[in-house]
């Protein structure tokens, strides 16, 4: 049996972890509702590909938020129903997940606020361990196809679960660190180690927070990069806290504001590119809600997220 003495410093550690969040006052940070919603297969190679009516456009530099911004719902609710590019769809899955995001940081850290109701979700039995996690993706600018198409710029035709990923256990990467982009996919053969190490110096690296949710216990966050593939970095530099109260999950993601490469500096002054993903109902790979590319400031400018200052 656990000691009186082992439980308590549990709880402090517990504690000392979740403080820094719990001590801002949330209620004067302005939120933004952003919808997440059901991609089905739409995979980075189907968004360039004849299939989809606005590649066109992607490929002569417009961003996808550019004709999709207010269209999340809708088009989830086509993408759950198995109506288009999604052949295995779950019955009952909602199509879009609304998520009610604050910002904000202090000297040391930046701190990601996200409330939002699952509703009924329905068991996909894919994950046996958490039936709900929270991914957030950085980019810096580092990424031309981050700040365009956001998680898009990750996801690939052929990645597990994927039309073309077959048996592979492939995951995210982006297309720069391979020789063969095609509309398959780009397989397994990287380019050359010195230009990976080139890159990975110039910052061209995605950077993605996690956090996987148990009721009643207290969240898991790790964090990583993608770049030739989906890596954790070890130890984390994420820190997270979850509570569920009314069918309401309220989950903070903080990390400091200065780390160590690849995590990207985040500063005032520069914009950053994010993505939102959820996995509802025990869901796994690409059976998430997801949002759109959205911009992030400190203090103020321009952009959809303006984390104030604490």
């Amino acid at each position: 049996m656990t000691s009186f003495k082992a439980r308590t410093a549990a709880a402090t550690l517990m504690v000392l972890a979740a403080s820094p969040a719990f001590a801002l006052d949330w209620a004067g940070v302005p939120g933004k509702e952003v919808v997440l919603f059901y991609p089905g297969q739409s995979s980075l190679e189907w968004v360039l590909s004849a299939d989809h009516g606005g590649a066109p456009k992607v490929k002569n530099g417009k961003a996808c938020r550019e004709c999709h911004l207010g269209e999340e719902k809708d088009m989830g609710a086509t993408l759950v129903s198995g109506k288009k590019n999604e052949p295995t769809p779950i019955a009952g899955k909602p199509a879009f997940l609304p998520v009610q995001v604050k910002v904000a940081h202090d000297d040391q850290r930046l701190y990601v606020r996200l409330e939002f109701k699952e509703g009924t979700q329905p068991d996909a039995k894919m994950d046996s361990e958490f039936a709900t996690k929270v991914t957030m993706m950085l980019d810096d600018g580092s990424l031309p196809e981050a700040t365009q198409a956001g998680c898009w710029g990750t996801c690939h035709e052929d990645a597990a679960r994927m039309p073309a990923g077959g048996t592979a256990d492939r995951s995210k990467y982006l297309n720069r660190t391979h020789t063969k982009p095609g509309r398959q996919g780009a397989g397994d053969e990287l380019v050359a180690a010195a230009d990976l190490d080139k890159m990975r110096a110039a910052g061209q690296v995605m950077e993605y927070w996690p956090a996987r949710l148990k009721p009643g216990a207290a969240a898991l966050a790790v964090n990583g990069t993608i770049f030739d593939k989906r890596q954790e970095s070890k130890p984390t530099e994420i820190t997270a806290e979850a509570t569920q109260a009314d069918g309401t999950w309220t989950v903070t993601l903080s990390r400091k504001l200065s780390a160590s490469a690849p995590a990207k500096t985040i500063s005032a002054g520069k914009s950053y590119t994010v993505g939102l993903a959820i996995h509802s109902g025990h869901t796994a790979r690409r059976f998430h809600y997801v949002s759109l590319e959205h911009t992030l400031v400190l203090d103020s400018g321009d952009a959809d997220l303006v984390a104030v200052k604490k």
